[in-house]
């Protein structure tokens, strides 16, 4: 089993429970094909580069998990036949994307940013 990961734009015009049910229907896609789901994010509606389908924005979904190649393939087949999706990507992690993964999902980058924040603010304040 390889690891990778998804990123989809699906339609904006969808309701929250649409996107909750398409979200869903692809998660099932995979685990009825043996894929174990490590990740699922919603990223929201967010603005696209460029427009895509006459649309400006886009609701992004990131998915990643681990699956056999043929996998890929039956995912990518089921974007292709839902018309919510606008875009899809889908990649084969390598050893150090994946232990990216893993320190983004246990916060380790935020942490560092809120501690360099703080760093900063004391060297700011004066001494009194």
């Amino acid at each position: 089993m390889k690891n990778y990961e998804t990123v989809f734009i699906l339609n904006p015009v969808l309701s929250e429970d649409q996107v909750k049910d398409t979200v869903d229907k692809f998660v099932n896609v995979l685990k009825k094909a043996n894929a174990e789901v490590i990740n699922l994010e919603q990223w929201g509606l967010r603005k696209l580069a460029y427009p895509i389908q006459h649309k400006s924005t886009g609701f992004y979904i990131f998915i990643e998990f681990n699956a056999d190649p043929g996998v890929v393939e039956i995912l990518e087949t089921e974007f292709r036949r839902d018309e919510s999706v606008m875009r899809f990507l889908t990649t084969v992690l390598d050893k150090h994307a994946v232990a990216y993964n893993e320190r983004r999902r246990k916060g380790e980058f935020n942490k560092n940013k809120d501690a360099k924040k703080s760093t900063r603010k004391a060297e700011e304040e004066p001494a009194r």
